[in-house]
């Protein structure tokens, strides 16, 4: 899948912890993102979306990064017990709680 194989891309450039892969490894989730989004593949776009929130999450970015998450998350019905909805409702609960009430 395209677009795990660039968000996978991203995760690789963020485990360099060179400051200046950030914005690379950035553009590559956002492409990542997009690309499941065009093709429908809804459980692709949120792993792309949840390591785009946590690396936003990172840079104090929280509003955004709750912002861009919780629609995606929103849109499933069903599987919440798997591992990557249970890391997405625990980032938006971490997220929420930096946010102004």
């Amino acid at each position: 899948n395209t677009a795990e194989i660039l968000r996978a891309r991203a995760e690789a450039l963020l485990a360099q912890e060179c400051p200046l892969n950030t914005d690379a490894a950035e553009a590559l989730l956002i492409r990542a993102l997009n690309v499941a989004n065009h093709q429908g593949a809804l459980a692709w776009e949120l792993r792309s979306a949840t390591s785009l929130a946590q690396l936003w999450q990172r840079q104090g970015r929280h509003r955004q990064a709750h912002t861009l998450l919780t629609p995606i998350y929103n849109r499933f019905t069903e599987g919440f017990a798997t591992p990557d909805m249970t890391k997405v409702r625990r980032l938006l609960d971490e997220l929420q709680r930096h946010l102004p009430a």
